[in-house]
């Protein structure tokens, strides 16, 4: 069976929220329609603690500025997509009546998550990787925000752990931060990922 992966349509990474994304509503037209054509429809949503280590406001340091954490380098964030807010809710328009199920990530506070299987140690997992494997699916598409980074970390791991991956591009945006997107791109192609 095939699985529709969502990642983290929700309003801070959209236009007008603390970490847009642009034309990050753009995609949610296109991932809706795109959900009626797959046996299985996993929705990802960043769900972040007030004060999380990975927020620069909690070292006082700059925006998109770089510190090393106890499992590697980490982007210090805008404070976003904090539980229970309005930013941490999915896009208005995204069909989550569509989903078999949501997988919640970033809420340890002393670890970022951006893949939708494990944490930023590599080695915490979300979850994912079980309830997919007892479903018997081994075939993913990804569509969401954002292309360079919850995307991509989602879609190396996912072929990493033995799924064949698809990246549907056009029904991703991407942050773009330093070349990241080129990065990205290599990085998911190397590993075996699919770009359409």
């Amino acid at each position: 069976m095939q699985a529709l992966i969502v990642i983290d349509v929700q309003n801070d990474f959209c236009p007008g929220g603390a970490l847009a994304v642009a034309e990050g509503d753009l995609i949610v037209p296109g991932i809706n329609a795109l959900m009626q054509e797959f046996g299985a429809v996993i929705l990802t949503q960043d769900w972040h603690p007030a004060g999380h280590s990975s927020f620069a406001s909690t070292h006082d340091a700059a925006p998109m500025s770089m510190m090393d954490m106890p499992y590697g380098p980490q982007v210090l964030w805008p404070d976003h997509c904090i539980q229970g807010t309005d930013g941490a809710a999915f896009h208005k328009d995204l069909n989550t009546n569509a989903a078999d199920m949501i997988i919640r990530k970033g809420y340890n506070p002393a670890i970022d998550s951006y893949s939708a299987f494990f944490e930023n140690d590599h080695e915490t997992p979300t979850g994912l990787h079980g309830y997919l494997q007892t479903r018997g699916i081994n075939d993913l598409v990804m569509v969401g925000l954002a292309t360079d980074f919850c995307v991509n970390f989602s879609a190396v791991d996912a072929a990493q752990l033995g799924y064949k991956v698809t990246v549907n591009t056009s029904l991703c945006r991407a942050i773009d931060f330093d070349g990241s997107l080129d990065a990205a791109k290599s990085g998911m192609e190397k590993a075996g990922v699919t770009l359409l």
